[in-house]
């Protein structure tokens, strides 16, 4: 690496943070601005203002670099380019017999590393944030309640329902199963307290604890039973690990699938996804298939958003750097309709299979972005 290419990086890079930090600084303003009494009320008991504004805004600042990751790379390379070209310093090497492919190597090259690591933030690290993601400043305090959307456990013919849900401790409060399979003894409902959920261990597989069972009434009087030589409603009649007035229901069915909103499935990882969309308890819509494949396709499709903005940097007419900055604009939003459209059909079925819906922007986009940096490179 010379020192030019340093000095190119350090400028971009420089610009990154720059960008990324005012983005967070005016989110976090007025985020902060309407919500202020309630984390007022939550610093008196959790250690201070400071405190409590890292624990809840912290996992916000992943969430908008992994939304702003890509225009942030794009506007950074316009401002340094922007800026070289001003100063003269752009010009001065041109004149030296450098190309602009040469000169944006590094910024290209980082610009890449900044995708990775935004990807590695979406897979790893979001998915642990996302219950905290979705509170409001005034749940803080961690066991707030939601409404919980019903889900039917196909292969073992139960339907899943309750009062509300608490994500954080992953328990459906006042649990109300329908139990449409023939399981003798247990009638047509399953209630009780709370169900909480249960990962497998050497006793049992994955699935509900529920305490305090109301119905079917007398539960410990009840054998487990269950079907193809295994376990599906237990009770400690048979199964010493389980409490009076226990029952134990296993499913694969787990609470993900039981949140009303949409943007838990949105911050889940690749293979989480997929686990969901292979899980045969439950039907997985078209739309979250097309999902899946969005996640899988969108490091290479960012990367192809940074490098149609190359055009606008070589900027052989004069152009001020506002005009860019217009331009890239105008290429954001195009590049957002496309993908939205694209997704919208996918989703609903229209023309285009969830597989092909994900992958068709790259399709139209990439093959033009691959020619700029072919042409780039030989300027």
């Amino acid at each position: 690496m010379t020192k030019i290419d340093r000095y190119v990086l350090t400028l971009f890079v420089r610009t990154v943070i720059i960008c990324f930090c005012s983005l967070a600084g005016i989110f976090i303003v007025f985020h902060a601005f309407t919500s202020m009494e309630d984390l007022l009320r939550q610093a008196q008991t959790d250690g201070g203002l400071f405190a409590v504004m890292v624990r809840y805004y912290g996992p916000y600042m992943l969430l908008l670099f992994d939304w702003t990751g890509a225009i942030i790379a794009l506007m950074a390379f316009l401002f340094t380019i922007g800026w070289l070209r001003r100063t003269g310093e752009l010009t001065a090497t041109l004149s030296a017999g450098i190309s602009h492919g040469r000169i944006f190597r590094p910024i290209l090259i980082a610009s890449f590393a900044l995708l990775v690591i935004q990807l590695l933030n979406r897979e790893l690290l979001l998915p642990q944030y996302r219950d905290v993601l979705m509170l409001k400043a005034k749940d803080l305090s961690g066991e707030h309640e939601q409404s919980i959307r019903a889900q039917y456990d196909t292969v073992n013919r139960v339907l899943v329902d309750g009062r509300s849900l608490v994500t954080q401790s992953r328990v459906v409060l006042d649990p109300n199963f329908r139990l449409d399979g023939d399981y003798s003894g247990f009638g047509d409902t399953l209630s009780g307290r709370e169900a909480k959920w249960i990962n497998a261990t050497e006793q049992h597989s994955p699935g509900y604890l529920i305490d305090g069972v109301e119905r079917p009434e007398g539960i410990d009087d009840l054998l487990s039973v269950g079907f193809k030589g295994r376990y599906i409603l237990m009770t400690s009649r048979d199964q010493a690990w389980l409490k009076p007035g226990q029952c134990f229901f296993a499913t694969s069915l787990n609470t993900d699938f039981l949140q009303t909103k949409q943007s838990s499935t949105r911050m889940a990882s690749i293979k989480e996804l997929a686990d969901r969309v292979r899980n045969p308890s439950v039907h997985s819509s078209m739309a979250l298939k097309v999902l899946l494949h969005e996640r899988l396709v969108r490091l290479p499709l960012d990367y192809a958003l940074i490098l149609l903005g190359l055009p606008m940097i070589v900027n052989r007419h004069g152009r001020n750097l506002f005009v860019m900055i217009a331009a890239a604009s105008i290429t954001v939003l195009a590049f957002f309709a496309i993908k939205t459209v694209s997704g919208a059909m996918g989703g609903n079925g229209y023309y285009l299979s969830p597989m092909m819906a994900a992958w068709m922007p790259l399709l139209i986009l990439g093959p033009i972005a691959y020619v700029r940096l072919r042409e780039t490179a030989t300027l």
